[in-house]
């Protein structure tokens, strides 16, 4: 951390020199390691990015910050084929992209996709860039794209796994699952999380698929005597919602409101068996990191591309349909987060290691 800090003071002082037009020294150049020290996040804030962003940012063990960026139209309707925002180019007050540059870039979203683009340029190639999802212009869009596997992107410098990354790793959920949490731990088993998504461009709930849903938890929660944890989201139908509320007031079982920080981590650390909608595969995703089994409900509508991830999923003999029998049987957790940060380390040390040869001809 102490290297870290003097690379980073060394960058500023570096990059203020060069501005007044003194440049530096041949021989003060920048320490070249293969282990980074400074990790930035570009997305334009929305939830999904940022959080994928965040667990790989983390998983890499170095210091990260979030830049957020907010084009204007006509610029935000451009992305990612088209320019970035000149108000929020490197020199202006306020931009995202204000120096010094990060070793290591990791980007989200096709707002993101422009602005990595321009980052990799104005670092003169140095800092590491990495997507996450299709960037939608293809493989050059950074050092090393993440997709996953039902996704059609291949490349040299594209990974793909079954899942996406999350920040729910194997050591935060087992100190969530140690916690005390005594609304939870009052419940009887098996405790059941109820991961609830809800109209999208693929999906939609009608009334029916609501009421088989709910069905669907009131035959668990009396035939197995389940306890459910369930949280909602902003894309929850409202009678949809309202159903989940009462079914929880009925006894027995939680319902988080939004009112306080969402018990998503604890609900998945402290839960026997899961119960997802098919709208969402990031919550599926998530789901998977726990290693308990996930019971997949399917609302109207769909997507090759979700077909495919789900069918990949239960293969693997983890996802069971919903409304089904409930299964509380394990499996090895799958969590595609360390994996993405492996491939991310080990292709940042391999271009420090090239740049370095590169320098010493």
């Amino acid at each position: 951390m102490i290297f870290c800090a003097f690379v980073q003071d060394y960058n500023k002082i570096a990059h203020d020199l060069e501005r007044l037009g003194w440049g530096t020294s041949p021989k003060m150049t920048r320490p070249l390691e293969t282990a980074p020290c400074s990790v930035w996040i570009l997305t334009d804030g929305k939830a999904g990015d940022l959080a994928q962003c965040t667990g790989v940012a983390e998983a890499l063990s170095c210091p990260y910050e979030t830049r957020l960026v907010a084009p204007r139209p006509p610029f935000s309707l451009w992305l990612p084929f088209g320019p970035t925002d000149p108000r929020e180019w490197e020199g202006r007050p306020g931009s995202p992209l204000a120096p010094p540059y990060p070793d290591i870039a990791i980007a989200s979203g096709r707002r993101a996709a422009g602005y990595l683009r321009r980052l990799k340029r104005i670092s003169r190639g140095r800092t590491f860039t990495v997507f996450l999802k299709d960037p939608r212009t293809g493989t050059d869009a950074a050092d090393l794209i993440w997709v996953p596997e039902h996704d059609k992107l291949r490349g040299r410098n594209v990974l793909t796994t079954p899942t996406s990354p999350h920040r729910f790793s194997a050591a935060t959920l087992e100190k969530l699952r140690a916690q005390p949490v005594p609304e939870i731990d009052t419940l009887s088993r098996p405790r059941v999380a109820v991961l609830i998504g809800g109209d999208s461009r693929h999906h939609t709930f009608t009334e029916e698929d609501q009421n088989r849903l709910l069905n669907g938890l009131r035959q668990i929660a009396r035939e197995d005597g389940a306890a459910l944890m369930i949280t909602a989201s902003r894309r929850t139908p409202p009678g949809l919602a309202y159903g989940l509320a009462s079914l929880a007031k009925s006894g027995g079982h939680l319902y988080w409101t939004g009112e306080t920080s969402n018990p998503l981590g604890l609900y998945l650390a402290k839960a026997d068996a899961i119960v997802a909608t098919a709208d969402s595969t990031n919550m599926i995703g998530e789901a998977t990191a726990t290693g308990k089994p996930v019971h997949v409900f399917h609302p109207g509508g769909g997507h090759a591309k979700i077909t495919r991830f789900l069918d990949t999923l239960q293969q693997l003999d983890v996802t069971h349909p919903f409304p089904g029998p409930l299964k509380t049987t394990t499996y090895e957790p799958i969590d595609a987060t360390p994996v993405i940060a492996e491939r991310i380390l080990a292709d940042f040390a391999a271009l420090r290691l090239q740049d370095k040869g590169a320098q010493a001809g």
